[in-house]
């Protein structure tokens, strides 16, 4: 009677390139979910369409301008005139952004005399919120 050779046993192997789509693509859904997830620090108003880029900044200090002329920073409620001392610890440095977020049906002369308060008191940036279309 003829016995067999035992077959030598295979070390196992972890195979890398499966492992790297893997951590690819939870990266991708993880870095969607947290873009989509960014909100603003404002009061809801009817924002105009535009196509703009996404904002990346990490604490956005928001002007926003209601359809009644209603002034408000970070739902703050505020007024022309103190519009500059509210607005003005709340800026760190002078590269800071503000985000001025205008109803569609606000007056052009509020928006304009808000913006020019807030140049006053040291934003030299900003940024025009729209809806996305």
């Amino acid at each position: 009677m003829k016995l067999r050779k035992s077959r030598t046993p295979r070390k196992g192997y972890i195979q890398i390139i499966p492992m790297i789509d893997v951590m690819f693509f939870l990266l991708a859904t993880f870095m969607l979910a947290s873009l989509s997830m960014q909100k603003l620090d404002s009061v809801q108003v009817n924002l105009p369409e535009g196509q703009a880029e996404k904002l990346s900044t990490e604490k956005p200090v928001t002007l926003t301008l209601t359809k009644n002329s209603e002034i408000f920073i970070n739902k703050e409620s505020v007024t022309l005139d103190t519009l500059a001392s509210t607005l003005k610890p709340l800026l760190h440095d002078a590269k800071q952004k503000l985000i001025v977020s205008a109803d569609n049906e606000a007056p052009q002369g509020i928006v304009v005399q808000a913006m020019l308060r807030a140049r006053n008191a040291g934003v030299q940036h900003f940024l025009i919120a729209v809806q996305y279309k």
